[in-house]
């Protein structure tokens, strides 16, 4: 009896409609087979998907924009398209933009926190024309002498890379602009702790940090080299060329001053339109000048700063001899 009944119920629950309820899905049949299915994609970043792809000049600009990006991957593989684009562009090219657009976007990375950035950055200046640096080393200094003296050791030790490579392109033009030869000696007096004041001659106790204590040395022997380098261009004498020796044989004496002028603003140290200088902004542009005022400001604390260092021997001892032997030779020919 009850087996019946139970077929019975079997049979009638093939035949019965489901009741449907408001918000649940309908129940999927016994024999329902799944055959959704899921696929990967794959991204490209720097692909376009129009039929027609952008332009040199327009991906250049593209990338010069995103070195304000807050990212520092973003910077950083923007700066590395830049210094690829510059380095693979033909002989005698002028760049996609001018160093007057371009120099805006590039010196504030000098300060850029992330070491990736300001590596990408040196490698980027030492592919730019050298004869158009010439026109900006003002602009460039204000950010060099801002990262000669910051608090984060790193930039101060990068910093002094980047102004290698200045002196480097556009040595004469750094130490003659306005402001290029006090303030940046300023800046080094202050970064390596030597006073101008008698009793401070401890150049050890004030002297700034350069980074980790096994890397300190070796960046501070750096900043003395590039010291060097700097007082080599303000103080000696380049070596005149033969052409020049030619035009100043009779009757082509000074014949350089009667020509046209090859710089942007050669009228420059005459300041006509700018506010009054002092003693630190003033443009040097005669090496007599130079010696004057190293003479009168410099001299001594650079003397007692490097005779200490000597004392020590070493790379630094090496370091500080090379300074003195230019200060030397800068100074033989000086009259008071």
């Amino acid at each position: 009896m009850g087996s019946s009944s139970k077929k019975k119920k079997d049979k009638k629950k093939d035949f019965q409609k489901p009741k449907l309820k408001v918000g649940k899905a309908r129940p999927k049949p016994s024999n329902f087979t799944d055959t959704s299915f899921k696929a990967k994609s794959i991204i490209l970043t720097q692909q376009s998907l129009t039929a027609a792809a952008p332009s040199f000049s327009t991906q250049f600009s593209h990338h010069v924009s995103l070195l304000t990006s807050r990212t520092d991957s973003q910077r950083k593989d923007s700066l590395s398209y830049l210094v690829t684009a510059i380095a693979s562009r033909p002989v005698d090219t002028p760049l996609q933009q001018p160093l007057s657009t371009l120099l805006p976007k590039l010196l504030p990375l000098i300060l850029d926190g992330s070491n990736g950035v300001r590596d990408q950055l040196l490698k980027l200046l030492r592919r730019l024309p050298t004869r158009d640096i010439e026109d900006h080393v003002d602009q460039i200094l204000l950010y060099i002498r801002a990262g000669m003296t910051h608090l984060a050791a790193d930039i101060r030790s990068s910093t002094m890379d980047i102004l290698n490579w200045a002196l480097e392109s556009a040595g004469s033009e750094i130490v003659s602009c306005a402001g290029g030869w006090v303030k940046t000696l300023k800046s080094y007096l202050a970064v390596l702790g030597w006073s101008n004041e008698e009793e401070s001659a401890l150049w050890s106790s004030t002297r700034a940090s350069f980074g980790k204590a096994g890397t300190e040395g070796k960046a501070f022997v750096k900043n003395l080299n590039v010291l060097a380098m700097f007082l080599r261009v303000g103080l000696i004498k380049p070596p005149q060329s033969p052409e020049s020796l030619q035009q100043s044989m009779f009757p082509l004496w000074h014949l350089s001053y009667h020509m046209l002028p090859t710089k942007q603003n050669c009228y420059a140290h005459l300041n006509l339109f700018g506010a009054p200088r002092d003693e630190e902004s003033e443009m040097y542009e005669d090496r007599e000048d130079r010696q004057r005022i190293f003479n009168k400001r410099f001299l001594k604390a650079i003397e007692r700063g490097t005779d200490a260092i000597r004392r020590e021997g070493g790379e630094l001892g090496r370091a500080a001899a090379a300074i003195r032997k230019v200060m030397v030779e800068g100074m033989a020919d000086y009259e008071p």
